[in-house]
């Protein structure tokens, strides 16, 4: 069926969307893109596991004037909405 993969791709992209109240933890932040790839090449072979589903990649492009920048957030859960749609927790 025509246009099948792209609407359930963009299904589970705004499933993301709607993960509830948290917030993106940076993982990793570097200019070096060796570094970049050799720490996800050790997220991966390593023994804990990350839920790739959640996490972002940043690729902010400098272009002359700025080096380029990779960051790699996760999203970790916050709280959720208290009685009145206040934020409970610390």
């Amino acid at each position: 069926m025509p246009g099948q993969r792209k609407r359930k791709r963009q299904q589970r992209v705004a499933g993301r969307g709607s993960l509830g109240a948290g917030r993106w933890e940076v993982l990793l932040e570097t200019q070096d893109e060796s570094e970049w790839h050799a720490h996800l090449r050790l997220l991966r072979a390593g023994r804990e596991r990350i839920d790739w589903s959640m996490t972002r990649v940043d690729t902010c492009c400098g272009r002359l004037m700025q080096a380029t920048t990779y960051r790699l957030s996760l999203f970790v859960p916050g709280p959720g909405p208290g009685p009145g749609g206040e934020q409970s927790g610390p």
